[in-house]
């Protein structure tokens, strides 16, 4: 399994997806124009991800990721809910599963965001208010 590393632009978030630290970023914008070509490998990175860790029985190290969106659009909105539903599948088989939200002060959407895709995956996510960008 590989690392997955996207670079950010003006439409797509920064990705890092890195199965040796156990450690997950998204962060800037996301509002691609072709959601499912954007998403498709990341989605299938996650789920094979999460075939590795209960395989390799390597579910000790507890997976840390981090949400740092300035914006994200609907379309973009459901594929993150997919990923934090992969999230909560890791954490259900017994991993430790980390979700840091970050959101800048005042973006109060942003912060509502988090609290409910929290509820709907049921995965205690730490939301961090940020200063002004």
């Amino acid at each position: 399994m590989d690392k997955l590393i996207l670079s950010p632009t003006v439409f797509t978030p920064r990705v890092i997806l890195d199965h040796e630290e156990h450690f997950l970023e998204f962060s800037g914008e996301s509002r691609p124009d072709d959601v499912r070509e954007f998403f498709g490998p990341i989605i299938q990175w996650m789920n094979d991800y999460s075939e590795t860790l209960q395989r390799s029985g390597d579910n000790i190290k507890p997976v840390v990721s981090h949400f740092n969106f300035n914006y994200f659009n609907s379309a973009s909105a459901k594929c993150i809910l997919d990923i934090c539903k992969i999230l909560a599948r890791i954490r259900s088989k017994g991993t430790d599963v980390s979700v840091r939200w970050y959101y800048v002060r005042g973006d109060d959407d942003m912060m509502e965001t988090g609290r409910e895709m929290e509820m709907i995956v049921n995965i205690p996510f730490e939301l961090i208010e940020l200063e002004d960008q």
